[in-house]
């Protein structure tokens, strides 16, 4: 982490409670990169698709009808994908009000009351985001000529992750509420 990143992370309060450590941890971390991964190749793929049309406008008569529709849903899919790794980074708008007057067990029992409501309501919405989906079987993409159910997935795939993601919110609450303060000797994140 340079030294930017070290200073992001002092000046956001939830960043505070600790994340889990050992097997568990880096099984977060390595869905974590997945996800980011998936989130980097669709950012990656909307460039492709802004520089095809900005190229075929500037040297062909007409630009190619999909890259507009194309760089819509990827820029749909990548929010997606990325939803639940902002949420484990606490790296979505908030305003903190009062965090800061909380102790680190406190942050962890605030992370976990928050996380606990962003699941219940991605639980509730997911059974509708489905349907939402299926109603794209019905329809295709005007100019990519693929079935309407694999954009509306997406929203599926955004719940989804913010389920995921809230319930491993709560885990590393729990975690970080029942874990003993660090002495004054150890190096630790509970600033």
């Amino acid at each position: 982490m340079d030294s930017d990143e070290k200073d992001l992370e002092n000046i956001d309060v939830m960043s505070t409670v600790p994340k889990v450590g050992g097997t568990i941890g880096k099984l977060f971390d390595i869905l974590d990169s997945i996800f980011t991964a998936f989130a980097t190749l669709a950012l990656l793929a909307i460039v492709f698709t802004v520089l095809v049309q900005i190229i075929s406008r500037l040297f062909f008569p007409s630009p190619p009808i999909w890259t507009a529709e194309g760089s819509k849903y990827l820029f749909i899919y990548m929010v997606a994908m990325a939803s639940g790794v902002v949420i484990r980074r606490s790296r979505n708008v908030n305003v903190e009000l009062f965090q800061v007057y909380l102790s680190p067990r406190g942050l962890a029992v605030y992370q976990a009351v928050i996380c606990t409501l962003i699941g219940s309501f991605a639980a509730y919405i997911l059974p509708h985001a489905w349907a939402f989906a299926q109603v794209g079987t019905f329809q295709s993409s005007p100019t990519l000529y693929i079935s309407m159910f694999y954009i509306f997935l997406s929203t599926v795939f955004l719940f989804s992750l913010v389920l995921l993601y809230s319930a491993i919110g709560v885990f590393e609450a729990i975690a970080a509420m029942f874990r003993k303060p660090p002495t004054e000797t150890e190096s630790t994140s509970w600033n």
